[in-house]
């Protein structure tokens, strides 16, 4: 149903981007995932969610191991909640080898998401990606240097 589809303009990028990564910015904000989440945060993309994904990013940046302020967990989330794109993805035909995985590409589809950016390369068999582009934070950093373009995936 084209109605539900997320607006979106010609020359925005939209990107999914799995809770490993999220949790890896945090933790070293000067890395490939930190510069991930800085173009979220600044707004020069546009990051598709579900309630699911919303709900594992708060789930593990919660767990007490990572130590990361409370505030400043919930100060993100009502931030990503405010400005992602919401696309509701329809199930998957095949399973992931992680089954957790499968709401990132989900949504992936749903929302045409230029890019899935994971830690967990692995987890998204290329045979099992259903077109999504699939790459690391490093590789997308270097590909949004090099000037994405509507013609070419970021």
């Amino acid at each position: 149903d084209r109605r539900r589809d997320p607006p979106r303009a010609p020359a925005t990028v939209i990107l999914v981007v799995d809770t490993h990564v999220v949790v890896s910015a945090l933790l070293n904000p000067r890395g490939a995932p930190g510069r991930v989440l800085d173009l979220v945060l600044g707004r020069a993309l546009d990051l598709a969610v579900d309630d699911r994904i919303l709900a594992e990013y708060r789930a593990v940046l919660t767990r007490a191991r990572f130590g990361f302020d409370a505030a400043d967990v919930e100060a993100l989330m009502a931030f990503l909640i405010a400005t992602a794109v919401t696309a509701l993805g329809r199930p998957l035909s095949t399973r992931l080898p992680d089954e957790a995985d499968e709401a990132f590409l989900e949504v992936a589809i749903k929302a045409r998401a230029d890019a899935l950016v994971t830690g967990n390369l692995r987890h998204y068999p290329v045979a099992d990606r259903a077109g999504v582009h699939v790459m690391s934070p490093a590789e997308f950093i270097a590909q949004m240097r090099a000037g994405p373009t509507r013609d070419r995936q970021p």
